[in-house]
């Protein structure tokens, strides 16, 4: 993981919102806005990675029976 010597700080511009979201996702979850935002780039990778070698994305139940397939991404 970057140090704070090592990273870069970025400024982004977001919707009240999504701001609100971004706020209670990392309220819930424990943790920071940013740490929320690099959590999501991660899985953006992972499913940008899976499309890239023609596999689907999607959720699954307990027994691995299709819910959800994350399209448009």
């Amino acid at each position: 993981m970057a140090t704070d010597r090592d990273s870069i700080r970025l400024s982004l511009a977001v919707s009240p919102e999504l701001n609100a979201r971004l706020d209670e996702l990392a309220s819930s979850s424990h943790t920071t806005k940013s740490e929320i935002l690099r959590k999501a780039i991660a899985l953006f990778d992972v499913v940008a990675e899976a499309k890239l070698e023609k596999k689907r994305f999607g959720i699954l139940d307990q027994n691995k029976q299709l819910l959800t397939e994350i399209i448009g991404i």
